[in-house]
């Protein structure tokens, strides 16, 4: 047995165990003929995925195609199970074995904190990493795109789940503690063989915003301190100078939730008001509980050790007067401060109750200095060890998400801003027609009326529904920077932005709320705009060195310490121009943006608008940084996690932990220890450069004629894919398209690519990948090759493209794909297409082996193959079964049965991919 084996020993018995027990909690509920049934397809499916045993496929399909439609559904809630039980066995292996490394004393594995760091000391830039912290900022964002299809309580169930194998690994257990675990590991799926895998309705936005919270009860609110505290230890242990260093507050989580409206119309100012309050709870219970454990904990009698003065005031001032307590002046002062955060939760969300004769914390940063003062008596009487406890998390928590928890974004479409601004101005003057200016008389009028002190809005006019509810949520922010503080709401994002006066109209905006003060050139908000499609990012370079040419805006980013964000999406401009362009254009913009935003001695932020799907802009985080150009990360770096990559990344508290290291890492890595990388100009690069224009320029081409090109296409799209399914289900509060119709252009990014991954095609991760290289090497017989395999090897950019690329080849399935072809009714439409999409799918295939070097799919990621050698023959049923029932909605058999059938296969699809939108 190889070593790899060995170490995976352990998963296969985890797998074994876990569908062992599924099955008794099935044939405990549905008896022996279902379980048998279910078996029975499950040995056919694995004798075909791992042996291809072409006979164990037709009997597959026949075995499937003799299921009536209960029996359907039982098996489509069997197979979605074991994936769900099968993600779990797969993130406890990983803790695992990343706990034997460390136990082992293993050298540090590349993308944790420890490599990062020693990598750091070891080039001799450890004098490097104050500035460093100094100026960074790292922060994943959570946003609620409807591609997650889990339940919460579904969830629920995997954490216990989950929590049981944890245990066993960790503790040495008797006889009879093992068979106590494992009787609990069958309560627990039982439980969740009993749960509904769907969502009997909707979900609405303040659902969206309570699924978002659960993850800091999981993992954020404990595992980011936790983090903080980890690395100040970690640089302490190498350097004397960081003894008793606090890092500054160089990462925080952010949120869209609640706060994005681009085609969102039930997110309002009453919504952001709700979302804000209920994160304020979450972090204000959170606060009081640790510091009721805290005072049961420092139970120091005053006459044994003493205490400052500061912490005797800090005392006395505390209602707290019990004759059992006089002598624990740390039990009374911690008292005190949780009469006052209790009064201050009631004040800012109603919870609790009201505490007479406290006065409330106005702001996060009075609870801090009462905790410091607790911290500072502690160190001055010898204490330090009990400061380094709960005490240092609890304060660490404190600075990093104060009263809000975590800042919430605002996004809103530019059209919606225009026609908002057109109406004001309309309203002021009813003879200027502002959506009939260009684009320089549009600048001229909107910093005119930036400049001047009056107000468009006037109490006496009646606006429409869209103006008036624009106002409102501007309005709302300006209270909650009064309620919670000015982080609380933090920045403006602008969809489809692709101007200058698409900036100038939100600053207007703000303006009009009283969130820019044009006296004193400052503003609360960062104003933000996302740069989506191909074209809009070939002309975002050149539309912010405009709006640095503008006195007003650079007035304006003056007060914002003179640094600019601009968000990237990957989503819309994969969509637009496919998978290698879009790559190769996001690059080229910021190689472009870094060297204007140099021009103009501006602070460059970049935020990643990244999916879960590489056609998204997804894949691992750790290579995707390091990636990036040079000069495009300098310790600032947001990026979005949705979807079903939540769940996936922070469900679980140490993987959670384990994801928000390696951005951490990464970070210091890209900006510290740079790989090489290629700038236009440089010789050695020229030629890689050159080379990947052409192949860019042949891959749009392949991909727009296909997609918006060809005749058909569209109609071709809903019926070999589940997208018209995906729409009525109750994944996200967003619809699936921005317009009412079936166009591919008003189609959102996520429910396009969700589509594609369903049927196995995965086609916007890979498209023209196999035309571009094909071209390339005929034009340059000589040397073509060469030059390739060079990019793979030398280039980060390059390389990571491909092996996101292999990644979604590996997951998808072309034979599987050609079933749902069959789906499309015109026999010569479904084969002029997918003759051309096969075509394609081999050619690219042959390319990226080509390149590489390598025989077959994922051979440098064995973790990946094992990954799909466990969880794919409980897919590829799946798959089999949604066309067959998708067969039979389309024929007419439209009841609620079929219809619950086909959504439940597309959740059990997508838990088994994972990063399928």
């Amino acid at each position: 047995m190889q070593m790899n084996e060995v170490k995976d020993e352990l998963l296969s018995s985890d797998i074994r165990q876990l569908g062992r027990l599924l099955g008794d909690a099935i044939r405990s509920h549905l008896g022996d003929p279902a379980f048998e049934r279910i078996e029975h397809v499950r040995q056919l499916a694995l004798r075909f995925r791992r042996d291809n045993d072409q006979a164990a496929r037709a009997q597959l399909s026949d075995a499937l195609q003799a299921l009536s439609q209960e029996e359907t559904t039982q098996l489509i809630r069997a197979f979605s199970y074991f994936s769900l039980l099968a993600n779990i066995a797969e993130d406890q292996h990983h803790i695992r074995r990343t706990r034997a490394h460390l136990i082992a004393g293993s050298p540090p594995r590349q993308g944790s904190l420890v490599h990062a760091v020693a990598n750091v000391f070891d080039a001799d830039k450890a004098d490097a990493l104050e500035s460093f912290f100094e100026d960074a900022f790292i922060s994943p964002v959570f946003t609620a795109h409807p591609t997650e299809v889990q339940r919460k309580s579904i969830q629920n169930c995997q954490l216990a789940i989950a929590r049981l194998l944890n245990e066993r690994d960790r503790v040495q257990m008797t006889p009879e503690e093992v068979a106590q675990n494992e009787e609990a590991l069958g309560r627990g799926i039982v439980t969740l063989w009993h749960t509904r895998l769907l969502r009997s309705s909707k979900l609405s936005v303040m659902d969206e915003v309570e699924n978002g919270l659960s993850f800091y009860d999981h993992t954020i609110l404990r595992e980011l301190p936790q983090l903080y505290a980890s690395l100040e230890s970690m640089l302490a242990q190498r350097d004397a100078r960081w003894e008793d260093a606090e890092l500054p507050n160089f990462m925080k989580v952010g949120s869209w939730i609640g706060g994005d409206r681009d085609g969102n119309p039930f997110v309002t100012a009453d919504i952001l008001r709700q979302t804000l309050q209920r994160q304020a709870d979450k972090a204000l219970g959170f606060y009081l509980d640790e510091l009721r454990k805290l005072a049961s904990q420092l139970s120091l009698a005053q006459k044994l050790n003493g205490c400052s003065e500061a912490l005797t005031a800090l005392a006395e001032r505390s209602a707290d007067h019990s004759p059992h307590r006089a002598d624990e002046p740390y039990r009374r002062a911690l008292h005190g401060v949780r009469a006052r955060l209790e009064a201050a939760r009631f004040s800012l969300t109603g919870k609790g109750k009201a505490v007479e004769g406290v006065q409330a914390y106005a702001a996060s940063s009075d609870l801090l200095a009462d905790l410091d003062v607790v911290h500072q008596s502690l160190v001055s009487t010898g204490l330090r060890a009990l400061a380094r406890g709960r005490l240092r998390q609890l304060r660490r928590a404190v600075r990093v998400f104060g009263f809000s928890l975590a800042p919430v974004d605002l996004r809103q479409n530019s059209d919606v801003h225009e026609r908002v601004v057109a109406e004001l101005f309309a309203g002021a003057q009813p003879d200027l027609a502002y959506l009939d200016l260009d684009e320089e008389q549009r600048i001229a009028l909107l910093l005119g009326e930036l400049a001047s002190p009056r107000l468009l809005v006037s109490p006496y006019a009646t606006y429409s529904e869209e103006t008036t509810s624009e106002l409102a949520i501007f309005g709302a922010v300006r209270e909650a920077h009064a309620r919670y503080g000015r982080e609380s709401v933090t920045n403006c994002i602008i969809s489809k932005a692709a101007s200058v006066s698409d900036l100038l109209e939100v600053a207007l905006l703000l303006k009009e709320v009283g969130l820019l003060r044009q006296d004193k050139l400052e503003v609360d908000v960062n104003i933000i705009p996302l740069f989506e499609t191909i074209d809009d990012l070939r002309a975002g370079p050149a539309i912010m060195a405009r709006a640095f040419g503008l006195p007003f805006y650079r007035g304006l980013l003056a007060s914002r310490a003179d640094q600019q964000e601009v968000m990237l999406g990957y989503s819309d401009s994969n969509k637009d121009g496919g998978f290698l362009t879009s790559g190769w254009e996001l690059y080229k913009a910021e190689i472009e943006l870094v060297e204007v935003f140099r021009e103009h001695q501006i602070k460059l932020r970049l935020f990643h608008g990244r999916g879960g799907s590489v056609g998204r802009g997804g894949g691992p985080s750790y290579e995707a940084i390091l990636a990036q150009p040079a000069g495009a990360v300098q310790g600032q770096i947001r990026l979005t996690e949705q979807g079903e990559v939540i769940t996936a990344k922070y469900a679980n508290p140490e993987v959670g932990r384990r994801n928000l290291e390696v951005l951490v890492a990464a970070t210091i890595q890209s900006t510290l220890l740079p790989q090489a990388q290629l700038q236009p100009g440089v010789s050695a690069g020229a030629g890689h450069l050159a080379a990947m224009e052409e192949l860019s320029g042949t891959a749009l081409n392949a991909y727009r004629e296909l997609v918006y090109g060809t005749e058909g296409f569209e109609q071709y799209f809903w019926e070999s894919t589940v997208i018209a399914e995906i729409a009525a289900l109750n994944i996200g509060s967003r619809p699936a398209s921005r317009k009412k119709s079936t166009s591919i252009e008003d189609l959102r990014a996520i429910p396009w690519v969700l589509s594609w991954a369903q049927c196995r095609l995965m086609l916007p991760g890979w498209f023209g990948f196999g035309s571009a290289v094909q071209a390339y090497l005929a034009a340059h017989p000589a040397d073509g090759q060469q030059v390739l395999r060079s990019m793979y090897q030398d280039w980060p950019f390059f390389s990571s493209l491909l092996s996101n690329m292999d990644m979604v080849l590996a997951k998808s399935d072309i034979a599987i794909a050609g079933k749902y072809a069959e789906l499309v009714k015109d026999e010569a439409l479904r084969e002029a297409i997918f003759s051309r999409i096969r075509t394609e799918y081999a050619a690219t295939l042959d390319a990226l082996k080509l390149i590489t070097g390598q025989e077959e799919l994922q051979q440098a990621n064995p973790l990946m193959q094992r990954s799909i050698r466990n969880r794919f023959p409980y897919i590829d049923p799946l798959n089999h079964v949604q066309v067959e029932l998708l067969q039979r909605f389309r024929e007419g058999k439209q009841d609620d049965a079929a219809r619950t059938g086909i959504h439940l296969s597309i959740n059990g699809i997508a838990a088994g991919l994972r990063n399928s939108g």
